[in-house]
């Protein structure tokens, strides 16, 4: 005689939000985060603006031109998409889907837009607005990143004093001050 026992649900996984404004260590807080964390997972984003010298296609951001982006809008194939600073970002919808289903937590590093429309879509999402200690050294972090000429930093700052206005819609906030002690408050 066989028995089958209860059937055992999986979780479904996370869906963890982390915005920031453009320099405040977003991209590096998820990428160390993503490394201490083996379970979790990072969705890699489709963008139609050029690579920066140091990204890689497929680690850093699917890289794909304007036509193809407005064809896979109109497929359904973005959670989330936005445009910032003249280009489109967008969240691919089938890769987060699956592995949240698989018990997967999932971390999104996205701009603001993108993060309002997550919460309207996904309530349970826990979200988490990166802060830099000062607007001063926000000017400093982009400058000393190289990647952006002056009048691209002009614009970012003063879309950054708009942005951190809405820190209080996400469910956390970490002031990036110290690298380590940014990457434990996101751990926990």
């Amino acid at each position: 005689m066989s028995s089958t026992g209860p059937a055992v649900s999986r979780r479904q996984g996370m869906l963890i939000v982390v915005s920031a404004p453009s320099g405040a260590g977003k991209t590096s807080l998820c990428r160390a985060i993503v490394a201490a964390r083996p379970g979790l997972r990072h969705s890699v984003s489709y963008t139609t603006r050029a690579a920066r010298p140091a990204e890689v296609p497929g680690r850093d951001y699917h890289f794909v031109e304007e036509a193809v982006f407005r064809g896979m809008i109109k497929d359904g194939a973005f959670l989330e998409w936005a445009e910032v600073y003249g280009n489109l970002y967008g969240t691919p919808r089938a890769s987060v889907r699956q592995w949240r289903e698989q018990g997967i937590d999932v971390l999104l590093d996205i701009d603001a837009q993108g993060a309002s429309q997550i919460r309207r879509q996904e309530p349970d999402a826990v979200s988490i607005y990166i802060l830099p200690p000062s607007l001063e050294i926000l000017r400093r972090r982009l400058e000393d990143r190289r990647a952006d000429p002056p009048d691209e930093i002009a614009k970012r700052l003063k879309k950054a004093r708009d942005e951190v206005k809405h820190y209080r819609d996400y469910t956390y906030v970490v002031i990036n001050d110290d690298f380590q002690s940014s990457v434990r408050q996101l751990e926990c």
